[in-house]
C-alpha cells in the first residue's frame, strides 16, 4: 500500500474523493457480467483501506450483492466505488476519477473467460477465470 495521497472527482466535481495513504497505486480490472453490466464493458479499479478514504458530496449507493454496495454521484452519475460491505471492507475506487492514476500498471485481471471480444488486456499481469477466482474467493457468489 502507497503512503501518499491522491484526490479525484467526479465529472460534474460535485462528489471529491481523496485517499490519504493506505492504497495500492495499481489498476484490477474485473471483467464478471454484474461488472460488465455496471461500466458498459470493463471494470476498472484500484483498492484503498476504508479509513484511508475521505468523500464529500452527494453520493447514491446499491446494494449490488450480498457482500458489496456500488456508488455513483447522485448528480452526474460517476461511478465512484464498488466496496465490500463489512467492517473491514475496503474501497475499489475508479481510477478515472483520479488524474494520478494515469500513470498506474495494470495489477491483474479476473473472470478472463467472461471477457467481451474487444476487450483483451495484452501483458504477462495475473489472470483468472472465474472458476479460479471463486475458488479463492468464497464470499463471492457467482457471476451474476
Amino acid at each position: 500500500m502507497s503512503g501518499g495521497h491522491v484526490s479525484g472527482a467526479c465529472l460534474c466535481g460535485a462528489v471529491e474523493i481523496r485517499v490519504e495513504g493506505g492504497h495500492d497505486p495499481r489498476i484490477g480490472a474485473c471483467h464478471c457480467r454484474m461488472c460488465q453490466r455496471w461500466s458498459g464493458g470493463l471494470f476498472l479499479c484500484f483498492e484503498a483501506a476504508r479509513d484511508a478514504v475521505t468523500v464529500t458530496g452527494p453520493v447514491k449507493r446499491h446494494h449490488s450483492s450480498a457482500f458489496a454496495e456500488r456508488a455513483f454521484c447522485a448528480e452526474c452519475g460517476s461511478h465512484l466505488w464498488m466496496r465490500t460491505l463489512g467492517p473491514d471492507g475496503g474501497y475499489d475506487l475508479m481510477p478515472g476519477l483520479f488524474d494520478a492514476a494515469r500513470d498506474w500498471p495494470l495489477r491483474s485481471e479476473i473472470y478472463t473467460d467472461r471477457a467481451m471480444a474487444a476487450i483483451r488486456l495484452a501483458g504477462d499481469h495475473p489472470r483468472a477465470t472465474r472458476a479460479e477466482y471463486e475458488a479463492k474467493t468464497p464470499h463471492v457468489e457467482g457471476d451474476a
